[in-house]
C-alpha cells in the first residue's frame, strides 16, 4: 500500500487539500487500489482558510517519514495565519526528510513557498501563485528557485503549481507517479475528468 501524507498547515485551502482526499481515495476504492492518505498537522484540530476546521490523524511530533511514500501540501490565506505553521522548523523538516529520502512531494499554490524556505528547491525549478503582480513568484526566487511562469513544473521528486485551477492535475500527476500512467487515466474517467 501507498501512503501519502497530507501536510496541513493552519490556514491551508479546503479545495487544495480535498483534490488529494479524493484522488486518492478514488484509487483506493476504484482504482488499482493501492494508495491511502493520512493527515497531519501542527496541533490535532487544524483550522482552513474560511475557518472550517479537521481533526488530523497524527501531529507534526508524531509523523515517521518512513511510513509515507509521498508528501501532498495544499496551499492556504496569508489572513489565516497560513505561514505561521507552514513555515514552522517542524513543518520544515518533514519537507527536507521527504526530499532526503528521494520521495514524491506534491504542492499546489503557495504551498511551493514552504519548499523554498525549507531549501528543497535551491538551484531547481519550480512555480507558484502567478497573480497579483507576481509578489508569490519573486519570493519563490528569492528562495533561489528558477522559477517557471508555467502552470505546472516537475522537477525530479518535486511537483509545484500555480493557483487553484491546477489542483486536480497535480493530484492526478501524484496518483501517476505513485502507481502508474494507465490507472491515473482510469481514475480520471471515473471521476469524470
Amino acid at each position: 500500500m501507498k501512503k501519502v501524507l497530507l501536510l496541513l498547515a493552519n490556514g491551508f485551502e479546503i479545495f487544495e487539500a480535498s483534490v488529494f482526499v479524493d484522488v486518492i481515495g478514488w484509487n483506493y476504492i476504484d482504482g488499482d487500489k493501492s494508495t491511502q492518505l493520512f493527515t497531519c498537522g501542527r496541533t490535532k484540530e487544524v483550522n482552513s482558510t474560511f475557518n472550517q476546521k479537521i481533526i488530523v490523524d497524527c501531529t507534526f511530533d508524531e509523523v515517521n517519514i518512513d511510513n509515507y511514500d509521498a508528501l501532498a501540501i495544499p496551499g492556504g490565506f496569508i489572513e489565516y495565519d497560513f505561514y505561521n505553521d507552514a513555515y514552522n522548523e517542524q513543518f520544515l523538516e518533514i519537507i527536507r526528510e521527504f526530499n532526503k529520502k528521494g520521495k514524491i512531494i506534491a504542492s499546489i499554490c503557495v504551498a511551493a513557498l514552504p519548499l523554498g524556505k525549507s531549501g528543497v528547491l535551491k538551484g531547481r525549478k519550480g512555480t507558484t501563485y502567478n497573480k497579483r503582480s507576481g509578489i508569490m513568484q519573486k519570493q519563490l526566487k528569492d528562495f533561489g528557485v528558477e522559477v517557471i511562469n508555467q502552470p505546472i513544473v516537475i522537477d525530479q521528486n518535486i511537483i509545484t503549481s500555480w493557483n487553484p485551477s491546477t489542483a486536480m492535475e497535480v493530484a492526478f500527476l501524484l496518483l501517476e507517479r505513485l502507481t502508474n500512467k494507465e490507472n491515473k487515466e482510469a481514475v480520471r474517467e471515473l471521476m469524470g475528468y
